[in-house]
């Protein structure tokens, strides 16, 4: 039976989705009118202690209305800005301006379980600034308001300290955008989470709920500066933190450099040396505690009482024999002392096949981050190496995000910051890209906050962080791309030998053109629905069929100029967007229909044809039916009876009138 949301332009309706589901799966729990019966899901739970009213749980004001708004469906829509964008042909980058809830809502459909690692670097809660108000008005000026946002872009909401919901606040923001982030994290994807010190116990309680307690996989301590004395009770905050949960399974890990060697006795396999001691005593392992003997040399090597060798005197000899055991004589390259393992490259290979899926050498990644991971310092020298001076305070630093983005082993993962502040997320992904080859993409989401009318920033002209966000990858790019065309340049009549005559010449500079062709990011803004009917109000004295009825008459009525009045592009965007394509969609004229306008779009898995024309000819239905093997979708208002009958009878679910 058809409803007033079958003719609203919504993204995924993720509680409908979810009652389905448990109606599918178990459809004792519903009555005969399809509700949910409490009692038998109670039922369930029929454990020794469910009578009991105290529980452990987290709790806090507005959590459930918080949860309910997380997944109720946007109807606004993006809308792309080719100005703003950089090589939008040759990249598949994202930056979009908007409210970060709802822009997660609207690519909840298309990026569902695509994206392998999430970092956000969320306000921390311990100013008084809070601009996420989780209100969407399709009237433009409506929601700007209600965000309490001026024309010039926004009005600080207070969220005071003395205040009851001080807390309640921040948890709401942060509980509705990652209960729909989650949905959006593959199966083996990961989420990086800074804070501070003022939320962090609430954080990972939260997290422990969205992602599940099994799911946690560390706290990453971040030294952001060197010790000051000027701090509250003497004691110097030098720390932050970044939380990590897993969707479902996750294995980080790093690329290891190892050291093999190539020799004249194992022409097949390069192999490399290992410690060839333990960390048992004597007393625990008399077997191992023996003087080691070098077969060819005769010198014998005294074992250490504390760390006896790796094998015993009962298997030495079988291990020599296979070459395992290398003493300090055997190759004039080593510089050992003591006998060492002999581990073979292929060995390394099959190990890591086995436990990660991938013949890359890997080892575990340390809560203890590395050295090359820098300060606050580091990403205010960053800004201020791109701009000329620090329009951004606090930026996180390259270094810090690039470590979680290496970590996760995946040189192809799609990676989403949906607080994307000045952007450092994107430069961190571009220069990462160049420096191992990888392909990674990113999306980053940024709301149109305004920046203080005394700041650096508004006075070189950024007055909202979104901007910032924008040129500042801008900038990167350009500053890469004249890096790469200086190079090709000084090295043009070098590189066109080196092709022909060295192939790994020519690798490296298919490497570079790579990079060079994927650098730049498309931009997009979150705006209002281009359709009419979003603003309908249904009549409360009517029942749902006549409520129907008013809607169609509405749409009818409103819509009649929709082509003429609104932006085809942005129309076919937003349709495409609500049917779960990517942003990154092609679309491509097909001649063969004359009589109407029709394209072909495509995003690499998903695929339409899509007429935004007016009215559909009978020329176009004819060849529809007779080619059933392709989706089709066009206006609602551009059929009639007749028409929109042959095509649901002839193409079914592969027809969708909008």
């Amino acid at each position: 039976m058809e409803t007033i949301n079958d003719y609203m332009p919504l993204s995924n309706d993720w509680n409908n989705e979810r009652l389905l589901t448990l109606k599918r799966l178990y459809p004792d729990l519903f009555t005969n009118e399809q509700m949910p019966n409490i009692q038998e899901i109670i039922k369930i739970f029929n454990y020794a202690g469910l009578q009991e009213t105290e529980r452990y749980e987290f709790r806090w004001f507005g959590k459930s209305q918080a949860k309910r708004n997380a997944f109720t469906p946007s109807n606004a829509t993006l809308v792309y800005d080719e100005e703003r964008s950089v090589n939008p042909n040759d990249s598949e980058n994202l930056i979009i301006e908007g409210e970060n809830l709802e822009v997660l809502k609207l690519l909840s459909g298309s990026y569902r379980e695509k994206v392998k690692c999430i970092y956000i670097d969320p306000p921390y809660n311990k100013d008084k600034d809070f601009v996420y108000k989780d209100t969407w008005k399709q009237d433009i000026k409506g929601y700007w308001e209600d965000s309490e946002m001026t024309e010039k872009g926004v009005k600080i909401d207070t969220n005071s300290e003395t205040s009851g919901r001080y807390h309640s606040n921040w948890l709401n923001m942060i509980y509705t955008r990652f209960l729909i982030a989650r949905q959006l994290l593959s199966d083996d994807g990961a989420i990086f989470i800074s804070i501070d010190d003022t939320e962090i116990h609430h954080l990972r309680k939260l997290c422990d709920e969205v992602f599940g307690e099994e799911n946690f996989i560390a706290i990453f301590p971040w030294k952001k500066r060197t010790a000051k004395s000027d701090v509250p009770f003497g004691i110097s905050q030098d720390y932050e933190w970044i939380i990590s949960y897993a969707k479902e399974k996750f294995n980080a890990g790093l690329d290891i450099e190892r050291k093999y060697y190539q020799t004249d006795d194992f022409p097949k396999d390069r192999w490399r040396l290992s410690d060839l001691t333990t960390q048992r005593n004597a007393k625990e392992r008399p077997n191992s505690a023996f003087d080691m003997v070098d077969p060819k040399t005769g010198k014998s090597f005294p074992y250490n009482p504390l760390r006896v060798w790796g094998v015993s005197i009962d298997t030495f000899q079988n291990y020599y024999d296979k070459g395992k055991i290398v003493f300090p004589q055997d190759y004039d390259i080593l510089k050992i002392s003591i006998p060492a393992f002999r581990v073979f490259e292929s060995e390394d290979k099959a190990k890591a096949l086995k436990k990660y899926g991938s013949e890359d050498a890997i080892k575990a990644a340390s809560t203890f981050l590395p050295k090359s991971v820098g300060l606050t310092e580091d990403g205010n020298k960053e800004i201020i190496e791109i701009f000329g001076s620090k329009i951004f305070s606090f930026p996180k630093p390259t270094s810090l995000v690039k470590y979680f983005y290496s970590i996760i082993n995946d040189k192809n993962a799609l990676i989403l910051d949906f607080f994307g502040g000045s952007g450092t997320t994107g430069q961190a992904i571009v220069e990462l890209n160049r420096e191992d080859g990888g392909n990674r993409k990113f999306i980053i989401v940024q709301i149109p906050e305004a920046t203080d009318e005394k700041s650096e920033a508004y006075k070189a002209g950024y007055k909202k962080i979104s901007d910032i966000t924008i040129e500042r990858n801008k900038r990167v790019v350009a500053k890469i791309e004249k890096e790469l065309a200086e190079k090709a340049k000084k090295k043009e009549g070098e590189l066109q030998l080196d092709i022909v005559a060295e192939p790994a010449a020519n690798e490296l500079q298919t490497k570079n053109n790579k990079h060079q062709s994927g650098l730049g990011f498309k931009v997009f803004k979150l705006q209002k629905s281009n359709f009419p009917r979003v603003d309908f109000a249904p009549d409360p004295e009517l029942d749902d069929a006549a409520n129907l009825e008013l809607l169609k008459k509405y749409i009818a009525d409103k819509e009649s100029q929709l082509v003429n009045a609104f932006n085809k592009e942005e129309l076919m965007t937003e349709i495409l967007l609500k049917n779960n394509f990517s942003l990154n969609y092609t679309a491509i004229p097909q001649e063969q229909f004359t009589k109407n306008e029709i394209v072909f779009a495509t995003d690499g898995e998903k695929e339409t044809l899509i007429c935004l024309d007016v009215s559909i000819a009978p020329e176009t239905v004819d060849y529809l039916k007779a080619n059933t093997n392709q989706k089709f979708i066009c206006l609602e208002r551009a059929l009639d009876t007749t028409k929109k009958y042959n095509l649901k009878h002839y193409l079914g679910d592969k027809f969708n009138a909008f």
